[in-house]
């Protein structure tokens, strides 16, 4: 049982610190490129509402923590709000409000009157720092702690499953899924995951001769190592490793950087599989998860982490690496998150200056106004689902109707 200490210790510190990484990582890919193509920058905040830290440096740019931590923002010179939109009935009033103030030149450091190139460069960099941060993080792990491998090896096939129909047998050694070279057991569970339902083409090793199967993946409960079920695809094969299954495959920093680099492209392409079945009906939106969920996952790991070590410096090197492990994750999340073709999110200005650059022209303040207000509630809804779906697996309402049975 965890007292209000260590629940902070667990749930709160950790994920507080992987957010705020993640964040201040994103609002810096923004600010370096706007201070690079000489954007004027006015404020950089992580987090929203009330400051409770605010400091201006010598460049006039006020750096500030708010009370809310859910975000952050960098305000450029201009702006009325956090948001980035002028909230002038046309940009060509704000445009000569700053002719009269401060002269012509002046419009040069203004990020809305930038050219259009500029301006998507400057959106851009938010979500492409945390891609390039989660690239980091996984070279640098595969270049001095290698990648764990080991065969695909079947060593059970339940009884009645989609493996049992399509021919599996104790022995096989899965080769390829779908066309994809299968080097480890996990890779193939995470392939299945999300294709329940669909026809797969397998390719195992058999008496030294590679044998055709066809499978089709159904959903079922499926436990992750922290415990957690989830109803996802399950093709019915078990592999229990044997001593010496497991080898330790090393790269050099060259290839450490590719494998990263295929480690986000493989993150990036699961997640839109996955919105690509939830819209289609494929899949249901149980897996969508917000801030309570990070909390608990990262609360989880952190439990599992003090219970496998032996001692206070193998508990920190163990939690240091699966909490640099989760902001590399989280960096990617929130990177494809911000380029959704959304108003209020990164790409939403992009999609806005793609009108732009077709129409020659940028839409009226109104209307951006318009799907900014749109585009926040769609997030707040989406968020109001996420943490829907957080309390309801973290039986929250079971606790409460309890209480009053």
């Amino acid at each position: 049982m965890f007292g209000p200490i260590d629940t902070i210790l667990l749930y709160v510190v950790p994920i507080a610190v992987v957010l705020g990484v993640v964040v201040t990582v994103h609002e810096l890919g923004h600010f370096i490129a706007a201070r690079w193509l000489g954007a004027s920058v006015e404020r950089f905040s992580i987090g929203f509402g009330r400051a409770i830290f605010a400091r201006r440096d010598r460049a006039g740019v006020e750096w500030r923590v708010g009370w809310l931590p859910l975000g952050g923002y960098v305000k450029f010179a201009g702006d009325e709000n956090a948001s980035s939109v002028p909230d002038q009935d046309s940009l060509e009033e704000l445009r000569r409000e700053i002719v009269a103030r401060e002269g012509e030149g002046a419009l040069a450091r203004y990020f809305h009157f930038m050219p259009l190139w500029r301006r998507a460069i400057i959106v851009a960099a938010g979500p492409l720092a945390n891609f390039l941060l989660a690239l980091i993080i996984f070279a640098t792990l595969l270049a001095t702690m290698g990648e764990p491998v080991s065969q695909a090896r079947v060593t059970g096939v339940r009884q009645g499953s989609p493996a049992e129909l399509a021919g599996f047998q104790v022995g096989d050694v899965v080769v390829s899924a779908d066309g994809k070279t299968i080097d480890d057991f996990g890779d193939l569970k995470m392939m299945v995951l999300l294709r329940s339902g669909t026809p797969m083409q397998f390719v195992v090793r058999r008496a030294g001769r590679e044998v055709p199967l066809t499978a089709t993946p159904v959903r079922g409960p499926v436990t992750d190592q922290l415990g957690h079920v989830q109803h996802l695809g399950t093709l019915g094969v078990e592999s229990v490793l044997r001593p010496g299954d497991v080898q330790i495959r090393h790269f050099t920093p060259i290839e450490a950087v590719g494998a990263g680099a295929g480690q986000v492209w493989e993150r990036i392409t699961t997640t839109v599989q996955y919105l690509g079945r939830l819209v289609t009906g494929r899949e249901t939106a149980e897996q969508l998860s917000g801030p309570l969920g990070m909390a608990q996952l990262s609360g989880d790991i952190a439990k599992k982490t003090a219970e496998a070590s032996p001692n206070l410096p193998t508990l920190l090197a163990n939690w240091g690496l699966t909490m640099v492990e989760l902001v590399a994750n989280i960096s990617v999340g929130v990177g494809f998150l911000n380029l959704l073709p959304v108003p209020v999110l990164d790409g939403g200005h992009l999609l806005f200056y793609a009108f732009e650059a077709v129409a020659r022209r940028p839409l009226t303040a109104k209307v951006q106004a318009a799907g900014y207000r749109l585009g926040l509630a769609l997030v707040l809804g989406l968020m109001l689902f996420a943490t829907w779906n957080d309390l309801q697996r973290l039986n929250v309402f079971k606790f409460f109707g309890a209480l009053f049975s």
